[in-house]
C-alpha cells in the first residue's frame, strides 16, 4: 500500500541548511521506497528580504546580524561542508564570498511549480548549486536564465517573468503565510499540512518522521 504524503519545503536559495536538509529528505524519501510518494512543493521563505541587490560581504553580514566573528564564522562553514559532504552536497566556500537577494529566484520557482513539481526540484537544486558551488549570484538574472535552462524550462518566457514583477504578489502571499504561521527559520518542512521536522536534519530523522507519519495517515 503506498501512502501520499503532501510535503511543504519551505526555505531561501541562500541557506546552506536548507541544501543539507532538502538532500537529507530525498535520501530519505528513496529509503522508505514504493510505501511513501512524496508530493513536493518548495516554498517561499527570504532570510534577508531587504538586502541590495549588489548584496553583502557574508563575514560583514554575519556579524551585523548574528554578531558572529570571522572565526566563528569559519567554523560554522567548515561543520557545514562536513555536513554537506554526509549526504553528498559539494558546499565550496572559496567561492562564496557575498549574500545577495533571492527575491526573483523564488518568483522563479513560484512560476517553476506551475510547470510542473519536477521542473521545480531541478530548478532548485541547479539554484543550490549555483550559489553553494559555483559562487554565484542568486539574483542575477544571467544566473537564474541559466538555471532555468538547466531545469529544462522555457527560458524565454523565465526571460519575461523576470523582465516583469510576474507572481511577485504570489511570491509575497505565500511568504507571509508561513511567517504567519509562525516559520521564522529554514529549513521548515511541512507535512499533510500539520508535521514540522524543522532544520537541516540527519537522514534518519527524516526517515523515521516519514514513517511514522505514514503509519498514522493509514490509521486514519
Amino acid at each position: 500500500m503506498t501512502t501520499q504524503l503532501k510535503i511543504d519545503f519551505v526555505s531561501d536559495v541562500s541557506c546552506p541548511w536548507c541544501a543539507i536538509g532538502l538532500k537529507s529528505l530525498e535520501q530519505a524519501l528513496e529509503r522508505v521506497g514504493d510505501g511513501i510518494r512524496a508530493d513536493l512543493h518548495f516554498q517561499p521563505f527570504e532570510l534577508n528580504p531587504q538586502m541590495a541587490p549588489e548584496g553583502q560581504d557574508i563575514n560583514e553580514h554575519l556579524a551585523e546580524k548574528y554578531g558572529a566573528t570571522p572565526e566563528q564564522s569559519e567554523r560554522t562553514r567548515d561543520a557545514i561542508r562536513a555536513r554537506g559532504a554526509e549526504v553528498g552536497f559539494d558546499f565550496r566556500m572559496d567561492r562564496r564570498s557575498r549574500i545577495y537577494n533571492t527575491f526573483d529566484a523564488h518568483r522563479l520557482l513560484h512560476w517553476a511549480e506551475l510547470e510542473g513539481p519536477a521542473q521545480q526540484a531541478a530548478l532548485k537544486h541547479a539554484l543550490l548549486r549555483a550559489y553553494f558551488t559555483e559562487g554565484e549570484n542568486p539574483g542575477s538574472h544571467e544566473v537564474l536564465l541559466r538555471a532555468a535552462v538547466e531545469a529544462g524550462l522555457d527560458v524565454a518566457r523565465a526571460k519575461e517573468i523576470l523582465s516583469s514583477d510576474e507572481y511577485a504578489e504570489d511570491t509575497r502571499r505565500r511568504e507571509r503565510f508561513y511567517l504567519d504561521q509562525g516559520i521564522h527559520s529554514v529549513p521548515a518542512v511541512i507535512i499533510n499540512d500539520r508535521y514540522l521536522v524543522q532544520g537541516g536534519q540527519p537522514v534518519e530523522v527524516f526517515e523515521d518522521a516519514l514513517r511514522k507519519i505514514a503509519q498514522a495517515s493509514q490509521q486514519g
